[in-house]
């Protein structure tokens, strides 16, 4: 007769050790997934080995790797760090060490202290995942994570039989719960110290986002790929048209023959600004660059005042902060969108305007002195450089991916390639200009945004990046130039609210509409929306608005000691709200048991600990059989006998007092 095979519903269920320890392992998990997109690769590869081989020697029952192996492989790592760093201190570098350490505990875990050193690094990481993104996505995937430590952490605190897993889950998320007051009246009510608490020294030279001070062919279509947001705009008053969304930035006015600098000095503004008309009033919210520039809408009015200090607003109409903006930063905003900006140029910026590098693209030199000869007015030669974009043959053609640039770069555009991204037409056509004696200078910042229907929020990604140019014409001042829109009107003159783009997925199998009106697109507005109302009632909460809110609840002119008395105030109420509850609903301790556990206690201490299943009598001679109390057992015998009797046993009240103050004498005379 063949032997059956067992079922798959026979299949032994996991001990309470591999059930605890693999849950441990999810948490662990959960924890440092965020760190993935912070390591480099290597380092994330290297805590996913190790999390997979403390999986499978858990699941399959093996030994844990000696400890020889395991200090050879982290001091390896540490090795791997250093050389990818330069260094194991700031923060970058001192997480990475962080989620190795962890991964290489879970490895070592021999007594109940090591489980203990990896639940306190896992609480630690949590922490450190807001070292890189704020976001709501991260706090949303950070209580989950929280919620599955809690839980690990629970399911080792039970000596005996351990609670279900849901059981568990919800006195974790009960324990969250209870906390939540608690946190938010120490993030309303504790005082804002403006700046990140985490920046160190070793951070000094973290990566860079958004427009530098600095373009040249490639940079801006390399940003453009990127659907990070730049800044969010609040509009008080009627939002401009598309077309009019220039939001200025950075102004260059030097050329190498390849690549356009700021080397102006940065003075305070004494531009003349005439025949402003249609003033708009708006608030940004710009997120961290580490940059220092500022961003708004094309022209403003006055420098706003920021947390630290007001900006600046220079003689070129670009906002500078007195530092780099290296957290979400808030401000008001009046911009005019028609003016006569600086009707009389000096002689010395006039110059500076004019500057062109010497040996460089001489092709273009002679059809900038071609047009120079047959056209008398500047705002005809300019005229005739927006008609060669847009008439020539073969024609210009505006892409992301621009071919290479050879060492006279505009000659290769305009009569090579033809193939540019925004910084390209606004290089060739700012070189043109000056070739042709007209002052003129290139402005780079961002056009455009996306409305969001649902909080009526404008957002401005670093896809919308933009370049364009500015020449000087008598009268008339400094004008805006664009040669992007002579070549591709689209990108300035219709927002992409107006297309229904589709993306493809599995090599074009499926297409999902994401235009206006998709299901797609009402789902990203509305975690947009949701992001955004994170961002600014809770990551902006600056002391400024603390300050304001504060003052609302009638508490003016409060100072830091006076708001931390505050803080600790609510503290303490919240506790006691929540504490007082929790002692009503205790049962009351019978005294008979509270002896009786407190003999436990003491024997236990001396290496004789009652089993779970032992009763009075049967630890009484269990204790009698070891021998191990040949001196203070009497003691012990008559207070297990007295307690037995009084706990069991049909006793009056009068009888029961006489018990507990015997039980009382006994106990203190053990010891």
């Amino acid at each position: 007769m063949k032997p059956s095979l067992p079922s798959l519903g026979a299949a032994r269920p996991l001990s309470r050790d591999k059930s605890d320890t693999l849950l441990l392992l999810l948490a662990c998990l959960l924890v440092l997934a965020p760190q993935a997109a912070n390591v480099p690769p290597w380092i994330a590869c290297a805590v996913a080995a190790l999390l997979l081989w403390r999986g499978w020697l858990t699941f399959h029952g093996h030994r844990l790797p000696p400890r020889r192996i395991l200090l050879t492989l982290a001091a390896l790592a540490m090795a791997g760090v250093y050389a990818t760093f330069g260094t194991l201190l700031g923060r970058t570098a001192g997480v990475a060490m962080l989620a190795l350490l962890l991964a290489f505990k879970l490895l070592e875990m021999h007594a109940r202290r090591d489980l203990f050193v990896v639940l306190f690094l896992g609480f630690f990481l949590l922490l450190a995942n807001f070292f890189h993104s704020q976001g709501m996505g991260i706090a949303v995937l950070t209580i989950v994570a929280l919620v599955a430590m809690l839980t690990a952490q629970l399911s080792f605190h039970h000596a005996a039989k351990v609670p279900p897993l849901r059981a568990r889950l919800r006195l974790a998320v009960r324990i969250l719960t209870m906390a939540a007051p608690l946190a938010l009246a120490l993030f309303v009510l504790f005082p804002r110290i403006q700046g990140p608490l985490w920046r160190l020294p070793g951070d000094a030279n973290a990566a860079r986002s958004g427009l530098s001070d600095s373009m040249a062919p490639g940079n801006i279509a390399k940003l453009a790929l990127s659907s990070d947001v730049a800044f969010h705009v609040r509009f008080f008053d009627p939002v401009p048209p598309h077309s009019l969304l220039y939001w200025r930035g950075v102004v260059l006015n030097h050329f190498d023959g390849r690549a356009w600098t700021r080397q102006a000095p940065e003075q305070e503004r004494g531009a003349t600004v005439q025949d402003t008309r249609d003033p708009v009033r708006y608030q940004v919210t710009l997120e961290p660059s580490s940059q220092r520039w500022l961003f708004a809408l094309d022209l403003p009015q006055q420098a706003p005042r920021l947390p630290d200090g007001p900006a600046r607003l220079t003689d070129d109409m670009q906002l500078v902060s007195g530092g780099a903006v290296d957290q979400r930063m808030r401000y008001d905003m009046t911009s005019v969108l028609h003016y006569v900006l600086q009707p009389a140029l000096p002689p010395e910026e006039r110059r500076a305007d004019l500057q062109l590098p010497a040996g460089y693209d001489p092709q273009t030199m002679r059809l900038a002195a071609a047009w120079r000869g047959r056209f008398r007015d500047d705002a005809q030669r300019l005229a005739a450089v927006l008609a060669f974009f847009r008439n020539a043959r073969p024609g210009f053609v505006y892409t992301l991916q621009p071919p290479l640039l050879g060492r006279n770069s505009v000659d290769d555009f305009l009569f090579g390639t033809r193939a540019g991204f925004c910084e390209h037409y606004a290089s060739a056509f700012t070189v043109l200009a000056r070739a042709m004696g007209i002052p003129a200078r290139v402005v780079t910042g961002y056009q455009g945004g996306e409305r969001n229907p649902v909080d009526g929020f404008l957002t401005v990604r670093q896809s919308d990046a933009h370049a364009w140019s500015e020449a000087w014409l008598a009268g008339k001042g400094w004008v805006r130039f664009d040669p992007t829109a002579a070549v591709a009107p689209d990108r300035i003159e219709r927002s992409p609210l107006d297309t229904s783009p589709e993306e493809p997925i599995l090599d074009g199998l499926i297409r999902i509409d994401t235009g206006r009106g998709s299901l797609a697109a009402w789902l990203r507005f509305r975690w947009d929306a949701l992001n955004n109302g994170w961002n600014q009632w809770v990551l902006n909460y600056t002391p400024q608005r603390q300050k304001h809110l504060l003052r609302s609840l009638g508490f003016d002119n409060i100072d830091r000691s006076a708001m931390a008395l505050l803080a600790m105030a609510a503290v303490i109420l919240i506790v006691l709200a929540t504490a007082v509850p929790l002692l009503k609903d205790r049962r009351p301790v019978d005294p008979l048991d509270a002896l009786y556990r407190a003999l436990c206690s003491r024997l236990a201490r001396r290496g004789m600990p009652r089993r779970s299943h032992e009763g009075p009598r049967s630890y009484g001679d269990r204790l009698q059989a070891s021998g191990a109390l040949a001196e203070g057992m009497a003691g012990v015998r008559r207070f297990l006998e007295v307690y037995e009797m009084a706990r069991y046993g049909a006793t009056d009240a009068a009888s029961r007092a006489a018990a507990l103050r015997e039980l009382q004498y006994l106990l203190n005379q053990i010891r």
